[in-house]
């Protein structure tokens, strides 16, 4: 390993020590903040040189999201025959100009950087020069200190170990725990930021899940890990992580995912500044749709009781009804009896004589015979 990467050693030595004699210019060679701010410079020089692989990043990742449900209609169609699921998928990737791979391009470019200063700041912490960096130097980077720590100390590392760094295990313990916590404090975050404002929400599929699984996975790795990084790898990787927190909030605010929330709230400041207009046409379906979801009124639920005592409610208004409606053929008979002359009167004043002799006889009693009695 260290022949293949050996040629890196020398760059990453290089690039430290340059950084480092500009800062030894403001603060003490031999202080953890020239050693320190050389290994946060390493970082941005490489962020910076990474950015067109960033960009690729993000274009694959678009793609991807908007391939899913092409992806998992092969894998439904094709769940049988692996061999035909692959080569449909391949034919999709090509078709579409995506490469899976692309996503993971910072990453991997990053690796062989990651690597290398590990290597060196192990070496530093075995008291052996390395690339760039001479006895000289190698005397001053054990020197250097960030918050009481050593930049070649371990969480793990020996009591024995940590004092001839001239440190003591609290200090070690208590900086790497804090890095440590703020790395995968950042990684959260990046992710969560990823998942609840630069996706789109319309289109459910397996790569959400994925997404979200590695928003708690990465953070449980980087803790896991992170115990056995040098203090200097720690600021090396912290100082990436921010970075790339950074650089995709400045993405998701500038070139959101269409469809996603960032996307909206891009769409409404554009819009608030004058710079989208839209027809009217547009405006007053909006205005409508907003107007009908406002005077929608959802029913009031009700008890037991009021369900219950509100049941007989239809035959009582079946009884109005028919009250109603002999209430208004009566009235009907009489307009009907005033619209026809004297000969009607006549003939109502018999038909009552006769109403009443009928019930004068109705209401006699005949006597009972004395052998009832």
């Amino acid at each position: 390993m260290d022949t293949i990467l050996s040629p890196l050693y020398y760059a990453v030595s290089w690039i430290i020590v340059q950084f480092h004699s500009f800062f030894s210019l403001i603060f003490n060679p031999n202080s953890g903040a020239a050693w320190g701010l050389a290994i946060v410079s390493l970082v941005v020089l490489i962020r910076i040189c990474l950015i067109p692989l960033f960009v690729k990043q993000i274009k694959a990742t678009r793609n991807m999201q908007a391939l899913q449900p092409k992806m998992k209609a092969i894998q439904e169609r094709y769940k049988n025959d692996k061999q035909r699921q692959s080569e449909e998928m391949m034919k999709l990737y090509k078709e579409s100009g995506t490469n899976p791979l692309s996503s993971c391009l910072p990453i991997l470019a990053q690796s062989p950087f990651f690597i290398s200063l590990y290597q060196v700041l192990s070496h530093i912490a075995q008291n052996k020069t390395v690339g760039f960096i001479d006895p000289t130097l190698l005397a001053s980077a054990q020197k250097a200190h960030i918050f009481g720590a050593p930049l070649a100390a371990k969480f793990m590392d020996t009591a024995a170990k940590i004092q001839s760094l001239g440190a003591s295990v609290t200090d070690v313990r208590v900086v790497t725990v804090i890095m440590i916590v703020l790395m995968s404090a950042s990684q959260f975050y990046t992710q969560r930021q990823l998942m609840t404002k630069n996706v789109d929400l319309t289109v459910k599929t397996p790569f959400m899940q994925q997404q979200k699984m590695l928003m708690y996975v990465f953070p449980v790795m980087f803790a896991v890990f992170g115990i056995n990084f040098p203090v200097g790898v720690l600021v090396y990787w912290l100082t990436t992580n921010v970075w790339t927190m950074g650089q995709q909030m400045y993405v998701i605010r500038r070139n959101p995912t269409p469809g996603s929330k960032a996307y909206t709230e891009r769409q409404e400041r554009l819009r608030a500044q004058g710079k989208i207009v839209e027809s009217p046409a547009e405006i007053a379906t909006k205005k409508a749709a907003e107007e009908a979801r406002q005077n929608r009124q959802q029913p009031k639920r009700q008890t037991k009781a009021q369900r219950q005592g509100a049941a007989p409610a239809p035959a009582g208004t079946a009884q109005n009804r028919t009250r109603a409606s002999s209430s208004a053929s009566k009235s009907t008979g009489e307009q009907d009896a005033k619209g026809k002359g004297g000969t009607s009167a006549k003939d109502g004043a018999a038909s009552g004589s006769r109403n009443t002799k009928s019930g004068q006889r109705k209401g006699q009693q005949r006597p009972k015979h004395p052998s009832k009695k």
